[in-house]
């Protein structure tokens, strides 16, 4: 298996990544090729935490125009992972 910190790529903060936090669901974006048990994993030796549920979403790249130079921008994933009730919160914000 890959190294946890290879999997789990950053977490996503946003409006309603944050109002999910309250029902202790964290997003986080992840490596498009990582399956749901290897983020479960992940999470898990990271932040020490368990997880009850994994939810994945796979996004395609976009297509972009610069002049006569066309491309894709690079496909990602992103994961809801929900947390069991006995768990403590994840801190994004300790230091601010």
């Amino acid at each position: 298996m890959a190294d946890a910190r290879d999997i789990i790529k950053r977490p996503v903060i946003t409006e309603r990544s944050t109002d999910l936090m309250a029902e202790q669901k964290y997003t986080f974006e992840v490596e498009p090729t990582a399956n749901k048990t290897q983020i479960k994993m992940a999470i898990e030796e990271i932040f020490g935490v368990k997880v009850a549920n994994v939810n994945t979403m796979n996004y395609k790249g976009k297509f972009k125009r610069f002049g006569r130079h066309t491309g894709y921008t690079s496909k990602r994933k992103k994961a809801i992972v929900q947390l069991t009730p006995d768990s403590k919160e994840l801190e994004f914000f300790e230091g601010v």
